[in-house]
């Protein structure tokens, strides 16, 4: 393609072109090659993919057996990346996360203190039910997903790059969790909510999993290409009526202020914060590279929209004796949109 693309100020170059080119054939790829151990749930894979190359965190919700952990280890096989598995318990301490200095015989009878590698130090770490870790470890994946780094003894350990935290809460037992705070649900940029497979892909799993050992997949990519592509994302051209359409979209949530509908308020006491506008502009970003666009268009923005903004909210008790949740109120702001 010999012309470049643009919007607005920004622009695409030939190369960042044939860029987005690879990457949707790699989007591609990495679905069929996912879909060999994991039935169904493509519509979660591909909110997985715009997470990871908006370089942001997810929040999986779902009840167990829906191959959370299988698929997320598959997709860091897939990428070539380290992956770390971490089970939140009442009892899980920093140290057990980050690691800590231990004393160690250096062989020449001197001791001296070397620092432990948590498993904080991947590529991708699932925190398997996150809500059930105690205030101060917390603490510590706050600043992990945050900064990408962690402090232990008052000395900060880079974490290596590309990084990405996919933490899981089980909604059916919430005995002995610690409620997750509104801080640490914003640095999340969706909550991607698994359903029950239909009958015929229940049916399949049944087959896939009751057989002999899952295939190994081949390695599609290295973290260099993620941490490119990572970067390109960043460069997907977005119109100027896009960036007002999201504002106002996220504006619409705050019962303060004037701007939400009227049958909103009294629905929601606490709508979405400006974190919300960025990661519904990066989410389309990383979407429309996925499927091979050189701009960010509406649809990409309402795609995301429900994954971005569903956990924002806090809906008020009248919300909840209607029986309506965070993503109904999401879903009539974006019919009415």
């Amino acid at each position: 393609m010999s012309q470049t693309v643009s919007a607005a100020n920004e622009s695409l170059s030939d190369d960042d072109v044939q860029a987005v080119d690879r990457l949707g054939q790699a989007h591609a790829q990495l679905c069929d090659e996912l879909s060999r151990v994991v039935v169904g749930q493509r519509d979660t894979i591909d909110q997985l993919l715009v997470c990871l190359f908006a370089r942001r965190h997810a929040l999986l919700m779902g009840v167990p057996g829906l191959a959370k952990t299988l698929l997320v280890s598959k997709l860091a096989e897939t990428m070539s990346l380290k992956f770390s598995r971490i089970q939140f318990t009442p009892d899980l301490m920093p140290m057990d996360i980050t690691g800590t200095d231990i004393l160690q015989d250096d062989g020449q009878g001197r001791r001296e203190f070397q620092f432990a590698h948590g498993p904080l130090f991947a590529n991708i770490i699932l925190a398997d039910e996150i809500n059930r870790a105690p205030p101060k470890t917390q603490a510590a994946m706050l600043e992990a997903m945050q900064e990408q780094r962690i402090t232990v003894v008052g000395k900060s350990f880079d974490l290596p790059p590309p990084f990405m935290v996919l933490a899981t809460q089980n909604p059916v037992e919430q005995e002995g969790t610690y409620p997750l705070p509104e801080a640490q649900l914003d640095r999340f940029m969706s909550l991607i909510e698994l359903d029950y497979p239909s009958e015929d892909e229940e049916i399949a799993i049944a087959r896939t999993t009751t057989g002999g050992s899952l295939p190994t997949l081949k390695h599609l990519m290295t973290p260099d290409d993620i941490i490119a592509h990572q970067d390109l994302v960043r460069r997907i051209p977005v119109p100027d009526h896009i960036y007002t359409d999201a504002a106002r979209l996220v504006r619409k949530t705050r019962p303060a202020g004037g701007t939400a509908p009227a049958w909103l308020l009294p629905l929601v006491s606490w709508g979405a914060g400006p974190r919300a506008v960025q990661d519904l502009i990066l989410g389309a970003k990383s979407r429309a590279a996925l499927e091979g666009s050189y701009m960010v268009r509406s649809e990409d923005v309402r795609y995301v929209a429900k994954c971005v903004l569903t956990h924002r909210l806090i809906t008020t008790f009248a919300a909840q004796a209607e029986g309506l949740t965070a993503r109904d109120i999401v879903e009539r702001l974006l019919a009415e949109d």
